[in-house]
This record gives structure tokens, C-alpha cells and sequence, in this order.
């Protein structure tokens, strides 16, 4: 298929009420939403030539710069089972999107690929932007580049799953400001070769993880408001899997904490997370997400975690998160 063309609609209102004015500028409402028969044509063609835009109006321009926010996840429980021959482990989890956020942005460029950011340590080859940026233009045979800018919020080696939305994230803009064409199984096929978890962020939806996290089942979104600690502590997730294999075979398959298997040996290694989590998990069920390091509570009323946020050491950070119904990279996708 080289050519796509459809008929863009327009909407009425058929009522609108305006509340109150939010914080970001934008203002809650109340409305009904009606389709009518009044319609822009649009077509879409494949073309050598990169994105460009023709129109009747003249303020259409051509796409040279996307800009997107790379969305954190937890994990609300983490099964691992047996490791399999190529080094991975299948696990099970739910995974569950929250707002907190890198920010990405990608401008085509004749220089290659290049990557600009507040955390230098990205600003090179060997990450998962990189890997993704430079597999989608082999895919493309795109002769061109881009340059990748991103402000790093998401903790690193902290179990939210920062690298793999900053790839996915990548796959998916590229996408669009190259052209490709690429549907959402193809991207997530390109994901895999990435990451374990990267197909769950081309996914779009919460969802049950089994397999390597790449076997994914929609399911709904929590409710609850999330306490998220971050006790900066940078965890890699190959040695965590490593120690959990060690510990595995000295404790008979035997875990002390349902919720994530990698609470054992995390906490085997980190006496100030041991000492926390003693004076927490009496009175309130504290998660870990992912292999580490980043803990959450989940909550209701701040009067809920009032006790806790007095008990996490000044030298830790923490973030007041809420879940989402869906990734913001889902329009894109």
C-alpha cells in the first residue's frame, strides 16, 4: 500500500461548560461532542524524500521536529522464573504506567545521529536512544540523521524503566518524523531486539507482563495515588538477576516477599534500605519496582503517608505520582 486517503471530520458542541482553570494553563470542562459531515481530505503517500506537507493553507508546514514525554512505569508485583539459554529470564508483572516523565525531542539533521542532554553520560553511542535511532535508520535506509535532545527527570538503574520508554520513545518519532511507515507490530518487533522491556512502552495500554515482560494483556489501570522513593541507589539489572539466581539456589526457589521477588537481595545488600524498610512495612505495604532501586507506596489522602514521608532519610528524593490510563506515546503509535 502506497497511498492512504481519508476524510478528516469535524465536530460540534452540543453543549460546553468551562470549570476551572488548572495550574498548566489549561481548563477543566463539561461537554458532548457531536461528528458532522464537514471534512478536510487527506491523503498520505510514500515518498524518498523525507515528510513534507502540501495544503490549500499555507500554515501547514513540514514535520522537521517532534517533541514527546518518555513516560516511567512500576511494577505492582514481580514473579521471576526459570532463566532460559540466552541469558534472559521469563518473569510475570503487571505493569503500570505513572507521570513522571523524561522529555524528548528529535530534529531531522544532516549530521547524523547526535544526542544532547542534562545527563552527559547519554550524550554517546552505547544507550538504548542510540541503538534505536541508528537501528530504525538501517531499517529506513535513512542517509540523513537526527539530533536527539532529552532532559533526563526519570531515576537511573532505579526499576522504572527509563531506558526502555527513552527507546521505545525513539522508535516511535522516528516513525513519524522519517516517514516510515512502520506499523505498531513492526515497531514492536524493532523493540524486542532492543530491550525486554521496550515492547511494553510501544504497547501503549497497562498491562499483565509474561515471557521476558515482552507477552503482554491489557488491563486496567489502578486508581491510587503513588508515593514513589527514590533512595538513589544505581542498580544494574543484570547483577540483580545474577544475585537473585545466587540466592535462588542457596534458599530452595524460596522468596520471603511475594510482591517482588528481587526484595530479598536487595535488601541483602543495602543496610539503609533494610533499616527502612523495618521502620515502614509495619504499617504500611512498601513495593520495590522493577530490580530496584525505587520503592512505592500507594495511597488515597496525603494524610495516608503522613508518618512515612518523615522517615525517608534527607539524602533520598521522593515523588508524588499518579497512574495513567495510557502512555502518551499511544499517538504516535
Amino acid at each position: 500500500m502506497s497511498l492512504i486517503e481519508l476524510k478528516s471530520p469535524a465536530k460540534i458542541n452540543l453543549y460546553l461548560k468551562v470549570l476551572q482553570k488548572k495550574d498548566d494553563g489549561y481548563h477543566n470542562i463539561e461537554t458532548c461532542f457531536q461528528y458532522i459531515d464537514l471534512y478536510d481530505h487527506m491523503s498520505f503517500k510514500n515518498s524518498e524524500n523525507g515528510i513534507s506537507i502540501e495544503s490549500n493553507n499555507a500554515f501547514n508546514k513540514k514535520m522537521s521536529l517532534i517533541e514527546l514525554k518518555s513516560p516511567a512505569k512500576i511494577n505492582l508485583y514481580l514473579k521471576v522464573l526459570q532463566k532460559k539459554d540466552d541469558g534472559y529470564h521469563n518473569i510475570e508483572t503487571c505493569f503500570q504506567y505513572i507521570d513522571l516523565y523524561d522529555h524528548m525531542s528529535f530534529k531531522n539533521s544532516e549530521n547524523g545521529i547526535s544526542i544532547e542532554s542534562n545527563n552527559a553520560f547519554l550524550e554517546c553511542s552505547n544507550n538504548t536512544i542510540y541503538q534505536s535511532a541508528k537501528l530504525l535508520a538501517d531499517i529506513g535506509d535513512i542517509s540523513s540523521g537526527v539530533n536527539i535532545k532529552i532532559e533526563k527527570n526519570i531515576p537511573i538503574g532505579a526499576g522504572l524503566g527509563g531506558g526502555s520508554s527513552n527507546a521505545a520513545s525513539t522508535i516511535v518519532a522516528l516513525n513519524k518524523l522519517w516517514g516510515l511507515g512502520l506499523n505498531k507490530n513492526k515497531m514492536l518487533e524493532i523493540a524486542k531486539k532492543i530491550g525486554a522491556d521496550v515492547p511494553f512502552f510501544i504497547y501503549g495500554d497497562n498491562a499483565y507482563g509474561k515471557g521476558i515482560g515482552d507477552t503482554l494483556e491489557f488491563k486496567e489501570s489502578i486508581r491510587d495515588k503513588i508515593l514513589l522513593i527514590d533512595p538513589k541507589i544505581n542498580n544494574s539489572s543484570a547483577e540483580m538477576f545474577e544475585l537473585f539466581d545466587n540466592f535462588k539456589q542457596s534458599n530452595k526457589n524460596t522468596s520471603n516477599y511475594p510482591q517482588n521477588d528481587f526484595w530479598d537481595v536487595f535488601l541483602e545488600g543495602n543496610k539503609s534500605i533494610r533499616e527502612f524498610f523495618t521502620k515502614i512495612n509495619k504499617n504500611n505495604d512498601l513495593n520495590l519496582s522493577g530490580s530496584g532501586s525505587c520503592m512505592f507506596v500507594k495511597y488515597n489522602k496525603r494524610e495516608d503517608i503522613e508518618g512515612i514521608l518523615k522517615k525517608i532519610p534527607s539524602n533520598w528524593r521522593f515523588f508524588f505520582c499518579k497512574p495513567l490510563q495510557y502512555s502518551p506515546l499511544m499517538k504516535f503509535v
